[in-house]
């Protein structure tokens, strides 16, 4: 990793103050020889130049922490090297190494383990919120959130003499000041929904003002225009980045006249306020993907993801899984983040997993079995959305089972993927005269039951020998004609006028392929016990050439 540091940061922080600042536990604190007092000057990510010191500055380690040998080199370099702390990731379902912690003590520095939910962005992002909030205090404002952005809008409000709304990149409103008679009515309903009207954001972008806000580092002044007040809008920035913005309307009476001062002050005032919203909400949304990857692969604490997740642990629930076919380029998963977005916005209590090439859905519901009315209606719209988003992925979609319990979601998480592997299956096969997009459990059982006993048998034919298995073997590495042949001849119980319809061939050249099976491999397929063995072969060679499932094997 490349090294880095916090740059023009605001002086300096106390181990003490991050600690308290970090609400949402992206560190946890091993040991500190010296106490919490410790000054942290900044943020080293990574190895740098031997020559180069740390004096005062947190390492974020990025190696295996699971390696004692790794973990306690770490520590012991940054010791050498004047740090103050040092990082290490935290090892899934273990504990840091204890030769890492005999080497801090011995050293005397500080050791901290990053949770497992957060990555090194979030780790820099608290580290730079909490100084900001630090450097507030010692300039003598308020630094924690005691009033916070409301408090700092109403100020803002009274000094300008006008009407003051906090907001973020995404056009939602973080705080406001109270609201006047005389507000127009762009303000009444922005602050009604939380976030700016979509019309309105489209008429700042087309009049360039949106424009002018990214690029420009002062205060823009927006005359009154008919029923829409003067306005006045500054961004709110830290170093290079976008933040958000403080907008000022005219409330009935015009705007002080150093109210362009005043809303300069405010945005560096409101700094630290939206660097912590920010990391709260990635860091909130990073923990939710941890415990739903956990809640659904069974790793961890299945009762403290659910809790992490916002559900109680004994609401029924299903999970619905959208995977989408093989694509290349930048719009193959195009679809897929759709879905994830339809899904948690048309239903307030479902929870969304994006992960290779597929999108999981944990949807609590009021049935306890069998397919769920919710989760199947779910599927439903997610294959209409999916079908409708030109030049996209195909997309098929698996219901599972309802189950009592949240702490059971990865037994329908399971049968949703099986689901999926059935629906495709049954297409490679024909089975289906419309190929199927979405379905539940009890609409292709039989499928996912053969499946299963797929699976199971598998081992124990990779594990044989003989002539079933010399001509897989061969017939594949020539092409395959005599598998998929005899898949047609044993789907359709010996019908070969049939199983030669099928496969567009004449039925004396199907009869021709039959005897060179019993000729060339010695294959009586009159033997029921051949058949059987023949059956599961090419079953199971179709199933692992053609889709071997996202759930890889797992039944």
């Amino acid at each position: 990793m490349m090294p880095g540091t916090t740059g023009s940061e605001p002086d300096h922080v106390t181990l003490r103050q991050i600690l308290a600042h970090d609400e949402d536990g992206v560190l946890r604190l091993l040991l500190a020889p010296a106490g919490q007092d410790v000054t942290v000057h900044g943020v080293v990510i990574g190895d740098e130049a031997t020559a180069r010191p740390h004096e005062g500055r947190i390492v974020l380690a990025a190696g295996p922490a699971a390696d004692p040998a790794a973990a306690t080199a770490a520590v012991r370099e940054a010791a050498r090297r004047g740090a103050a702390a040092v990082v290490l990731r935290e090892p899934e379902g273990a504990p840091v190494p204890a030769e890492a912690l005999d080497a801090a003590e011995e050293c005397g520095i500080v050791l901290l383990a990053r949770a497992e939910w957060a990555d090194w962005g979030d780790t820099l992002a608290l580290l730079r919120s909490a100084t900001a909030f630090a450097s507030a205090g010692r300039g003598g404002l308020v630094a924690d959130d005691a009033g916070g952005l409301v408090a700092l809008a109403t100020a803002t409000a009274h000094s300008c003499r006008g009407s003051i709304t906090v907001e973020d990149t995404q056009f939602r409103v973080l705080a406001h000041s109270a609201t006047g008679p005389g507000a127009d009515g762009v303000r009444r309903s922005t602050i009604l929904s939380g976030r700016v009207p979509d019309r309105r954001v489209a008429e700042l972008r087309r009049s360039g003002l949106l424009r002018a806000l990214w690029t420009s580092q002062d205060v823009i002044h927006r005359a009154a225009d008919g029923d829409s007040p003067e306005r006045l809008v500054v961004a709110v920035r830290s170093g290079g980045e976008m933040l958000g913005s403080l907008w000022a309307a005219a409330d009935g009476r015009r705007l002080s006249p150093d109210a362009a001062q005043v809303l300069r002050r405010a945005a560096a005032l409101a700094v630290p306020h939206l660097l912590r919203h920010r990391m709260r909400e990635s860091g909130t949304l990073r923990r939710e993907a941890h415990a739903l990857r956990g809640l659904l692969h069974r790793n961890g604490d299945r009762r403290a993801h659910l809790w992490s997740l916002g559900l109680p642990p004994d609401a029924p629930c299903a999970v619905v899984v959208a995977v989408r076919g093989e694509a290349e380029g930048p719009g193959a998963d195009r679809a897929l983040e759709a879905l994830a977005i339809q899904a948690t916005a048309s239903r307030s209590t479902a929870r969304a997993l994006r992960e290779e090439g597929q999108v999981a859905v944990l949807l609590p519901v009021t049935d306890d079995g069998g397919d769920p009315r919710e989760a199947m209606a779910l599927a439903r719209e997610l294959d209409t959305l999916a079908a409708g988003i030109p030049d996209a992925a195909r997309v098929r979609i698996g219901v599972g089972q309802a189950v009592r319990s949240g702490l059971e979601a990865s037994l329908s998480y399971e049968k949703a993927l099986l689901v999926v592997r059935a629906l495709r299956e049954r297409e490679a096969r024909g089975r289906d005269p419309q190929p199927v997009r979405h379905a539940g459990p009890g609409d292709v059982g039989p499928t996912i039951d053969a499946l299963r006993m797929l699976d199971a048998v598998r081992p124990v034919w990779e594990s044989g020998a003989g002539p079933v298995h010399e001509l897989i073997r061969a017939d594949l590495a020539a092409g395959g004609d005599l598998v998929r042949s005899l898949a047609a001849f044993l789907e359709t119980s010996g019908d070969v006028p049939r199983a030669a319809r099928r496969l567009v061939l004449h039925p004396n050249t199907l009869r021709y392929r039959l005897r060179r099976v019993r000729e060339r491999f010695g294959i009586d397929l009159d033997d029921p016990d051949t058949r059987l063995v023949m059956a599961l072969a090419v079953r199971l060679t179709q199933v692992v050439r053609e889709d071997p499932g996202p759930s890889g094997g797992q039944s």
